[in-house]
């Protein structure tokens, strides 16, 4: 898988967990205890994920290149 198929992947993955947070926002107070939990521990997270690894995915990627590099010998 190229790397502009993965980005794509985590775009989407980025906007479509974020529905949810649009929907959390602008809800009225007193629906905000059904799914705050849901929001909290599992779209943020993923959503914070995703966009850290579109940003900086690159350097950790190359860091952990570098890392087994070394590992193995080959530097």
């Amino acid at each position: 898988m190229n790397q502009a198929m993965v980005r794509m992947i985590l775009r989407w993955i980025h906007i479509v967990f974020g529905i949810p947070i649009i929907g959390y926002i602008y809800s009225p107070f007193e629906d905000l205890r059904y799914y705050a939990a849901e929001v909290r521990y599992v779209f943020l997270p993923i959503i914070l994920v995703s966009g850290l690894w579109m940003w900086k995915g690159h350097l950790v990627r190359r860091a952990f290149v570098r890392r087994t590099g070394q590992l193995r010998g080959n530097f």
